[in-house]
């Protein structure tokens, strides 16, 4: 396989650009190809049998576009499909956000009580909880279902009065009993890092927000190394894939990378 294909990088729709955007800072000479199912989302709050099989359309459409590896950005499309997507693509490594993100919330905490934020098929799946329990098995972890910032995210209302109520209303309850609060939240989800200033208003400072992004990036970054498919000083560069409303992700898309998206760099497909 060559070390100058792109890295495919797939979510549900638009939050998985936090993703890309911390792998293009800690591999800027790669080359990437994202795929959001925007026709489809959210996946949040669909059943894992059909998160599983709208994710193994998406793998194969990057696979077939030729990509040396994936990023399974999306968390739900992770905590519901991982092993089977690994298993239906042998020839292809694949990444997944929550063990990296688990490794770094057990990593921050000092009191052992952990918080996830994520979507309903995160929670219930409880990927995120298993995989914390394996690094440290005397973790407490709280689960918590916002559904409701996915619809913020991707209208772009992300730090303004509704974002600061919703996140009042999600976590309020969860750092009510000064004995339990967590001193950890992990964002499980790709799209709540845009909602980072209004979750720390409602949780305050004491409280380490992990975004599993970054751990993501350098477990990429280890992988591609160790498998010698890293692009060493080669340009790097990206292209979309969208299944819908290519405009709306020029439009919208840059709130969640950082930077203006060239609508001639994007391309809408069928899965």
């Amino acid at each position: 396989m060559s070390s100058a294909l792109p890295v495919g990088v797939f979510d549900s729709g638009i939050g998985g650009l936090t993703v890309l955007a911390a792998l293009q800072q800690r591999l800027p000479h790669e080359r990437f190809l994202y795929l959001g199912d925007t026709a489809r989302l959210p996946y949040g709050t669909k059943t894992a049998a059909t998160v599983g099989r709208y994710a193994q359309q998406a793998v194969q459409a990057l696979v077939n576009r030729g990509v040396k590896a994936v990023v399974v950005a999306c968390n739900t499309a992770a905590a519901a499909a991982l092993p089977a997507l690994a298993a239906g693509n042998p020839g292809v490594p694949l990444l997944g956000v929550i063990e990296p993100g688990a490794a770094a919330a057990v990593a921050a905490t000092r009191s052992g009580r952990i918080a996830v934020l994520a979507t309903e098929g995160t929670v219930r799946g409880g990927a995120y909880q298993q995989a914390i329990h394996r690094l440290l098995p005397t973790a407490k972890v709280s689960a918590l279902p916002a559904t409701l910032f996915v619809a913020l995210a991707e209208e772009g209302w992300t730090d303004n009065e509704v974002a600061q109520a919703a996140a009042r209303r999600y976590l309020q309850p969860l750092f009510a009993r000064p004995e339990a609060i967590p001193d950890v939240l992990v964002l499980g989800c790709t799209h709540f890092p845009p909602l980072a200033g209004a979750i720390r208003a409602a949780v305050g400072d004491g409280v380490c927000i992990v975004d599993s992004a970054i751990t993501t990036a350098q477990a990429l970054a280890g992988l591609l190394g160790a498998r010698g498919l890293d692009a060493g000083r080669t340009g790097g560069d990206c292209r979309f894939l969208v299944t819908d409303g290519a405009e709306r992700f020029a439009r919208v898309g840059p709130v969640f990378l950082g930077r203006v998206i060239p609508p001639d760099a994007i391309e809408r497909i069928d899965l």
